[in-house]
């Protein structure tokens, strides 16, 4: 496999051991609000946002998205190192990003101005940039391209398209929130809801109930979430994590909670929303990240300062 074109490691944080680590890799898009530059790529063209970008080299760029999360992340490194110095189950945080490196120097300013702790940035000219994914241990990506998303769901590897939006800061600890059915739980009861109607989709899982679900394309990312979090006692822990399910509790929750004791996943909080919104839920939990399948519970959050991400 080909190195990225350009992969800048950053001296300044202590590199993880990629065996143990967490690696989470975000893109610039994600991570900063880059829509003026977005605009001007697009309509002028490559060769203009890099001049634009080398005469800003200095300005910060604003945060985006997937900023608090990230620093919530750092958070958990910080709690983990203070328990344990010699910890190696901490996150990692690479930059994938299709600038050149000549256009990245203000992406790499921008991370230490906010004192960003991202061990390496991977500038790719190549179209698709989730080729180098593997070869980085990555176990979750986020980025606010599709067919990057897609493309990287097809090589095995948890994504989510983060939507840009003004977002709230919530504090630590850190706050992940995902949804149940396509997401944590593989999509089959969801398949026979969309095909026969709620009654079929309700006689399945009762005949199913002690039969675990499928995995998701987020459990992966959610059973090391979960390894890190049994570290700490339930009230010292730096990570909470929450299932925000349309399932009803009565007819489908009892197969829910029952595949989550069968993987071994604790979540701190689940609650079964009986197809209501999921948006006041959200606002009370104030997550630093919500993952789901749904783009109308995706718009909700949304439309409440949640940071959201997509699964497709």
């Amino acid at each position: 496999m080909a190195e990225p074109e350009s992969t800048v490691i950053n001296t300044n944080v202590k590199q993880k051991d990629l065996s143990e680590a967490l690696v989470i890799a975000v893109t610039t898009r994600a991570i900063f609000s880059l829509e003026e530059e977005h605009k001007l790529y697009l309509e002028k063209g490559k060769e203009e946002y890099t001049r634009h970008q080398q005469a800003n080299q200095d300005k910060p760029l604003p945060p985006g998205t997937a900023f608090a999360f990230i620093q919530a992340v750092q958070y958990v490194n910080k709690k983990m190192l203070e328990s344990n110095p010699a910890e190696k189950d901490l996150f990692d945080i690479l930059v994938l990003s299709n600038n050149s490196p000549e256009s990245g120097v203000r992406i790499i300013n921008s991370a230490k101005h906010y004192g960003l702790e991202i061990s390496k940035f991977c500038f790719v000219s190549n179209e698709d940039s989730t080729q180098y994914l593997k070869s980085h241990g990555v176990k979750l990506f986020l980025s606010a391209d599709r067919t990057d998303v897609c493309n990287a769901l097809k090589r095995g590897v948890s994504a989510a398209l983060i939507f840009q939006q003004e977002v709230q800061a919530p504090s630590t600890p850190l706050r992940v929130v995902f949804d149940g059915d396509a997401v944590l739980f593989s999509n089959e009861t969801d398949q026979i809801f969309q095909e026969q109607g709620l009654e079929e989709a309700v006689q399945y899982e009762q005949a199913m109930e002690d039969v675990p679900m499928g995995e998701g394309p987020l459990k992966a990312f959610a059973m090391h979430l979960g390894k890190m979090r049994k570290k700490f006692s339930q009230e010292k822990s730096p990570i909470r994590t929450y299932l925000v399910t349309a399932r009803s509790g009565r007819d489908m929750g009892i197969r829910a909670i029952k595949t989550l004791r069968e993987w071994g996943l604790e979540i701190d909080e689940a609650f079964f929303m009986d197809g209501a919104p999921k948006g006041p839920i959200l606002a009370q939990i104030q997550p630093h990240i919500f993952f789901d399948d749904g783009l109308h519970n995706i718009q909700g959050a949304q439309n409440l300062g949640v940071p959201s991400a997509w699964v497709p």
